[in-house]
């Protein structure tokens, strides 16, 4: 009497399943590894997270590239305040018109005419308050032009905020009227020296 037993038909399936299911385990522990060894996010999401991230702290190269102009306004704004200066008086121009009378009225002998005392007590002192006003509207001029010109000399892409060439431009004009102003009264071409009556 044969005691042994067929297998029953699936039998071959029932032992293979285990060995199949060892397999698979095995080729995910080593797709798992093989991602962790490239770096790879085991979250597909992670990736475009950090990213996103990454893009929101960047900074703008743009924004450094700009360049300052905190230079070209000051001067501007000296120089319309020189020409401001110039043409309303300043208390170096006072004190240079006083030394001048004083200077003028030193050098008068007791026998000096009216003329020359009239050109000692107001002519000296005018032109000395010209000559110092002059001074100012020339230097208001010259730095205007100087910010205006600025972006010449530098790279094609900066121009100069609307306000500060505004300032510029009314710096030159103040500062060329001053000049004018200087000319006019220095070489007595605004307002005659008087002259007194013949005795």
């Amino acid at each position: 009497m044969d005691t042994t037993k067929t297998p029953a038909p699936n039998a071959a399936e029932a032992d293979t399943t285990p060995v199949d299911l060892e397999k698979t385990e095995t080729a995910q522990d080593a797709t798992t590894e093989a991602e962790a060894d490239a770096g790879l996010d085991a979250a597909p999401g992670t990736a475009l997270a950090d990213a996103d991230l990454d893009d929101d702290f960047a900074e703008d190269p743009a924004d450094d590239e700009q360049p300052s102009h905190v230079g070209s306004a000051a001067f501007a704004i000296v120089s319309a305040g020189l020409s401001v200066v110039a043409l309303s008086g300043s208390w170096v121009a006072g004190i240079a018109s006083e030394r001048a009378s004083v200077a003028a009225r030193l050098e008068l002998s007791q026998a000096a005419d009216a003329n020359a005392q009239i050109a000692a007590q107001f002519v000296d002192p005018w032109h000395t308050t010209a000559m110092v006003n002059g001074v100012f509207s020339a230097l208001a001029l010259i730095i205007a032009t100087f910010v205006l010109a600025l972006p010449a000399f530098s790279t094609p892409e900066r121009t100069l905020p609307t306000w500060v060439r505004s300032v510029s431009w009314a710096g030159i004009g103040l500062g060329a009227l001053g000049v004018l102003l200087f000319v006019l009264m220095y070489f007595d071409l605004l307002l005659a020296v008087p002259k007194a009556g013949a005795a």
